[in-house]
């Protein structure tokens, strides 16, 4: 998303972050076989892993969930029906995934599944910002 932003000259419109929703991976630099994928792409996948906190809903608009366990892991910690609405799949906003698909979880696959997911999280993300530059 940060890369179609930066593209679109966006950038001072957007706050964007990353968390998990588990800790084990608190502090961890991205996989590197993701990051390998994504520079390929010309994409720059920088940080750190970081947990979900339940401030994170006082500090964004919308949260996005992979999948849906993620997502019910973030609507468990919501602390009102504001927060709730807060959250969505990342593949909602693909025009082509019917809706509720979830982004397959590429960490004990091979590198074809980095490919895989980041066509998908591209796909979804060009949906959202188009969505997000009409509204």
């Amino acid at each position: 998303m940060r890369h179609l932003v930066r593209e679109a000259g966006l950038e001072e419109g957007f706050h964007l972050d990353s968390a998990g929703t588990g800790g084990w991976h608190v502090g961890a630099p991205p996989d590197r076989r993701g990051g390998a994928a994504a520079r390929a792409r010309g994409i720059s996948v920088t940080g750190s892993a970081r947990r979900f906190s339940r401030s994170d809903f006082d500090r964004f608009d919308l949260i996005l969930a992979m999948d849906r366990s993620n997502l019910h892991d973030l609507s468990a910690s919501a602390r009102s029906a504001a927060d709730r609405a807060k959250l969505r799949l990342l593949r909602d906003f693909d025009p082509a995934s019917r809706r509720g698909a979830e982004v397959p979880d590429p960490y004990y696959g091979g590198h074809d599944g980095f490919e895989e997911v980041l066509d998908i999280c591209e796909a979804a993300c060009r949906g959202l910002l188009a969505e997000l530059s009409e509204g």
